[in-house]
């Protein structure tokens, strides 16, 4: 990424990305159409479970945040014994906190449940998946490593290919599980949970061993799994914005999934099917956002900062453009879409104007991913960060309670103040000024250049093992 034309290159990094991060959605999706064809209480607890498992696989997506910067800028400068010692102490790391997070995930499992509204027959639905999911932590987070690994170094089609594997097992192995087969109990969305912990340990085991062979640009070394202080810290210091910044997106979705189930199971059913669908538009976004990232941090380890600012903006043109086009198809056949995944008509009236209503926003939320991807490559994690909280925290979720709901408080000097009552469409209404807001404040930083320097301490010591 540090010479030659940057669109080809951009794609040829992305198209993998964006590949593998449909077909993890695909996961999703799959989960979706067979749980649907057990009843619309399964499809709300399994739609109540995703914000509540991805903001403990944050955590990972942090972590390895730092990864991909360290290991880009190491490649980029051509210390690529350096890059291979980031990539151990990452997988030790990983471990560490993924089995920490599962096992309070566990214990906690039910007070979770009744804090997001879980209730009757969707809080049993939703129990049965979220233990299975907390067991395969450690797997997501393994592979997650792995992914990183092979992306800071350039490589971005072996975790493809091993997502196609993966993502085919979980497609053949779902309605087995959720609905039975021969010999098998249907297990309704508790099979769909250990469908997925199966295809996850089949792609884990895989990436583990390719590390371990190192013929992919970097390799796990044995040696590289003592702990080195130094080394986790810096993992650390630049992962834990990433992490905040997952939790805040995470826990901004947590909220807006309680709130979205106070108007009941049919628009919770309709909103996890419509975020199942707008998690296709987060796939190609994010993944773009990660080809920036690798491009950002080789161009900052070779200090060519203005070839990075060049690679951002043609992703993030790009990016928009694409999901303008996708949106534009949904808004046009929005039953069809819907129709998908459940046969209720009900689900199908509500998300249909969800869809309408969001779907045109999806290019706003893809420009901000990617712009923080640039942020992320360069190590500037906390500016990242900060973008997800203005977006969820500040853009989204005060909206949502100002326009949903109908409450009345004093405010001194101004008097009386009211929410506006929109119902659940207010809802829908704050995923698009959240989208909005965020893009314009993500584009004024980008521009204003404190990224440029990265974030690699230059002429570093030589990890062991050096010659």
């Amino acid at each position: 990424m540090t010479d030659g034309a940057i669109a080809p290159k951009l794609f040829a990094l992305s198209w993998p990305l964006v590949a593998g991060n449909l077909l993890q959605t695909l996961y999703n999706l799959a989960d979706v159409f067979w749980v649907g064809r057990v009843g619309s209480d399964a499809v709300a607890a399994v739609s109540l479970m995703f914000p509540t498992s991805w903001m403990f696989v944050s955590t990972a997506m942090g972590i390895t945040a730092a990864t991909i910067a360290l290991v880009s800028q190491h490649v980029g400068a051509g210390e690529d014994r350096q890059a291979d010692h980031v990539v151990g102490q990452t997988v030790l790391l990983t471990l560490a906190v993924s089995v920490a997070l599962a096992v309070l995930g566990y214990i906690f499992r039910h007070p979770l449940l009744s804090l997001i509204g879980a209730e009757g027959a969707v809080y049993t639905e939703a129990l049965a998946y979220i233990e299975v999911i907390f067991l395969s932590l450690p797997l997501t987070f393994l592979f997650f490593a792995f992914r990183a690994a092979l992306q800071g170094a350039g490589d971005t089609k072996t975790a493809m290919w091993l997502m196609v594997a993966s993502a085919g097992l979980n497609v053949v192995i779902d309605p087995i599980f959720i609905l039975g087969w021969g010999p098998i109990e249907g297990m309704g969305t508790r099979g769909a949970a250990v469908a997925t912990l199966l295809s996850r340990l089949f792609a884990t085991a895989a990436g583990v061993y390719i590390l371990l062979r190192g013929d992919w640009g970097v390799q796990l070394h044995l040696e590289d799994l003592q702990p080195d202080p130094d080394r986790l810290r810096k993992l650390v210091d630049v992962g834990y914005p990433a992490s905040l910044d997952g939790w805040a997106r995470s826990f901004s979705a947590v909220v807006m999934a309680a709130l979205v189930a106070r108007f009941g199971p049919i628009p919770t059913a309709a909103y996890g099917i419509g975020l199942r669908l707008m998690s296709v538009s987060w796939s190609v976004s994010g993944a773009v956002g990660q080809a920036t990232a690798t491009g950002v941090g080789q161009n900052l380890g070779a200090k060519t900062p203005d070839r990075a600012a060049s690679v951002t903006w043609t992703a993030t043109a790009t990016t928009m453009g694409i999901l303008f086009a996708a949106a534009g198809l949904v808004v046009t056949f929005p039953a069809e879409a819907m129709r998908l995944f459940i046969g209720e008509q009900p689900v199908i009236d509500e998300g249909i104007t969800f869809l309408r209503i969001v779907a045109p926003s999806w290019a706003f939320f893809g420009g901000v991913m990617v712009i923080q991807g640039a942020f992320r490559g360069a190590g500037i994690t906390k500016a990242a960060m900060a973008l997800s909280f203005l977006s969820r925290w500040i853009f989204r979720v005060p909206v949502a309670l100002a326009v949903a709901f109908a409450w009345t408080v004093t405010v001194p000097v101004i008097g009386p103040v009211s929410g506006l009552a929109w119902g659940v469409e207010g809802l829908w209404w704050a995923y698009v000024a959240g989208a909005v807001a965020s893009f314009a404040v993500a584009v004024v930083w980008f521009r204003l250049g404190t990224w440029r320097e990265g974030v690699i301490d230059r002429g570093a010591t030589p990890a062991a093992g050096d010659d």
